[in-house]
């Protein structure tokens, strides 16, 4: 048997998608440690249950100390400052690699970039950002599978600094987890996000919202479908949406502008208009095989 790439694995935040990594990492033997650092005695107690940790902690110091990899896993607004928190922990002499895995990039990336010229940034301390476009609108650590990320996509948004060797050990960890890695810039990234991920969780919430309560009894997998996303966790959301916001309100203006154009055809009765903007839509959606 093949020995672990790692010796000791963080995962800052054991939530679904925490949870889910660190199962998979335990799964595979891909590490001999995978330490859960959370606030919640609770939260670290169901991922020892579903055995997605070896150990837990409420300590940050504690938890990342000798760490090789550090994957935080915590809400987008947080993400910044706990990768600010491990390099103030670093050991100098110990080699680390973060890396998060935050649904928005841009203004993360600056801001740490920002610490690395200002604030004496350990040389051997690497961020470089990820994005494992996975997941549910459920919560917590009992509802992860060592098998989320087969087959799914993960961004890596490294910087033009970032030495390829990190960047080449990074794409390696994420596909040991059977994920297909996409490397992007940051900023190409938001915007890719807020037209195929951000966009569609704010129309889905439109949708529920506009629907009256005394007629959802009655809706059909359409509803259910279309509306599904809307049941994630609304504080976490807002975060996604406003530290996106230039890029979402972009996207919203291309929808708008789609929408007036049905609005038009129906208003005006106008069948072909009508049948032509359903093929267009239809065209896309089968183009991409129905993912």
């Amino acid at each position: 048997m093949a020995s672990p790439t790692w010796n000791k694995v963080a995962i800052v935040g054991v939530g679904l998608i925490g949870g889910s990594i660190g199962m998979a990492v335990l799964k595979r033997r891909l590490a001999k440690e995978v330490v859960g650092i959370g606030r919640r005695p609770s939260s670290l107690g169901a991922a020892k249950r579903v055995n997605a940790v070896t150990t837990t902690t409420t300590n940050l110091a504690k938890g990342v100390r000798d760490a090789e990899l550090v994957v935080v896993c915590t809400p987008v607004e947080d993400i910044v400052e706990h990768v600010r928190a491990v390099g103030r922990i670093f050991n100098p002499s110990h080699k680390v690699l973060i890396t998060d895995v935050g649904s928005t990039k841009a203004e993360i990336a600056h801001q740490l970039e920002k610490s690395q010229q200002t604030s004496g940034w350990p040389p051997d301390l690497q961020f470089i950002g990820s994005h494992p476009i996975a997941g549910n609108e459920k919560r917590g650590p009992q509802h992860g599978s060592a098998d989320l990320l087969v087959g799914r996509t993960v961004v890596i948004t490294p910087s033009q600094q970032s030495p390829r060797a990190e960047v080449a050990r990074l794409k390696k960890f994420w596909t040991s987890l059977g994920a297909e890695v996409v490397v992007m810039t940051p900023e190409e990234h938001d915007t890719a996000m807020a037209a195929v991920s951000h966009l569609p969780h704010l129309l889905a919430s439109a949708i529920a919202g506009a629907s009256p309560d005394r007629y959802v009894s009655l809706s059909g997998s359409g509803w259910q479908d279309t509306t599904r996303i809307a049941a994630g966790d609304p504080a976490l959301w807002r975060q996604i949406l406003l530290a996106n916001r230039k890029n979402v309100l972009d996207a919203l203006q291309r929808f708008e502008n789609q929408l007036a154009a049905f609005r038009k055809a129906l208003d005006s009765g106008d069948a072909k208009s009508l049948e032509r903007l359903l093929l267009e839509a239809k065209r896309v959606r089968d183009a991409n095989g129905g993912k």
